[in-house]
């Protein structure tokens, strides 16, 4: 009880330091360019996605160790996640998570993979608009270990630590970050609440080196700035709206609040049909390029006993291109 009470304390003390501009999105990007490690802001999985990024109190599958590590604990059995995003320009996505309950402890434990590939990209310059023959990439991943426990029916916290790294070309930048959260169910009432902080960090100091054709000469760069995560403070509600026999509606809400960026607010929606198929859609203000609202959709299904559920969803943007994703859960 004196966790929840403290938790409670911690949770209004964030939000009462929260401006009126944070709980109205301002639309600009006086902090762009302030930090780096920016693949881990990418949504990893289809439902979030579908439903405008606003899962931080209702991510109860494998997703919560990306979302919210309080969650874990939340989800009912074991489960495997395995998802894909097709990003812009051939940029490639992949996310792989594994919960394990303890239920005897109530605590359940996790690893996750969140790995993205740039693929070949041809090198241009100033002196060589149009290519310098040369070609690289970039390779992104996080690495995390997660820890959920359950204090009682109504409350649970997490923490995950994950290793950062990004390669470009012959440079490499790691640093370790941690994401903690709590979860609140407001008893029957169908209510809940979340709030988690993702990428609290250490800078990283990048090794290696670069080369860069000048007019006459190479030049060789050894000595970089240190680079800091992108730290996100996020806090949210989701709340089972209505429900029948065979059908029910879910509403969710989130505010983001980056270090490096404006702050976003996201709403979601989600209709449900014999808890096996799903429609889903919602939307993030704040975001520049998109106009329209996300979708997807869900199918929950038993294969030999086990669980099985399959995601989707589309969102699109005005010039740079859509993101479709796909999602894999296993549940035991």
């Amino acid at each position: 009880m004196r966790l929840i009470i403290t938790s409670i304390v911690i949770l209004l003390g964030f939000t009462s330091g929260l401006s009126a501009q944070a709980l109205i999105p301002s639309f600009g990007s006086a902090r762009s360019g302030t930090s780096g490690f920016q693949f881990t802001k990418i949504t990893v999985d289809a439902r979030a996605a579908s439903m405008g990024n606003s899962s931080v109190a209702d991510a109860i599958d494998a997703s919560s160790l990306y979302w919210n590590p309080a969650l874990a604990v939340q989800i009912q059995g074991n489960e495997f996640m395995a998802s894909y995003t097709s990003y812009f320009v051939g940029v490639n996505q992949g996310y792989m998570a594994y919960v394990h309950q303890l239920k005897k402890y109530n605590i359940a434990l996790g690893v996750s993979l969140q790995y993205l590939d740039s693929g070949e990209i041809e090198e241009t310059t100033e002196f060589n608009p149009i290519g310098t023959g040369r070609t690289f990439s970039t390779v992104h991943y996080t690495l995390g270990l997660t820890a959920s426990q359950r204090l009682t029916d109504l409350f649970s916290y997490g923490l995950t630590a994950r290793l950062l790294d990004e390669r470009i070309e012959e440079v490499q930048v790691q640093t370790v970050a941690f994401d903690f959260g709590f979860y609140y169910k407001v008893g029957d009432t169908g209510l809940r609440f979340a709030v988690g902080v993702n990428n609290f960090s250490f800078d990283g100091s990048p090794t290696g080196s670069t080369t860069r054709e000048g007019l006459d000469t190479t030049i060789t760069y050894t000595d970089f700035e240190a680079i800091t995560p992108p730290t996100n403070f996020l806090i949210g509600a989701a709340y089972n709206a209505w429900k029948n026999e065979s059908m029910s509606l879910l509403l969710t809400a989130q505010l983001t609040k980056p270090s490096d960026n404006a702050e976003r607010l996201a709403l979601g929606t989600e209709f449900s049909f014999l808890k096996k198929f799903f429609i889903r859609t919602g939307y993030e203000f704040g975001v520049e390029e998109v106009s329209w609202p996300s979708a997807g959709f869900g199918l929950n299904t038993n294969w030999n006993g086990y669980k099985l559920a399959i995601d989707m969803s589309y969102t699109a943007y005005e010039r740079l291109g859509n993101i479709p994703r796909f999602a894999l859960k296993f549940g035991f």
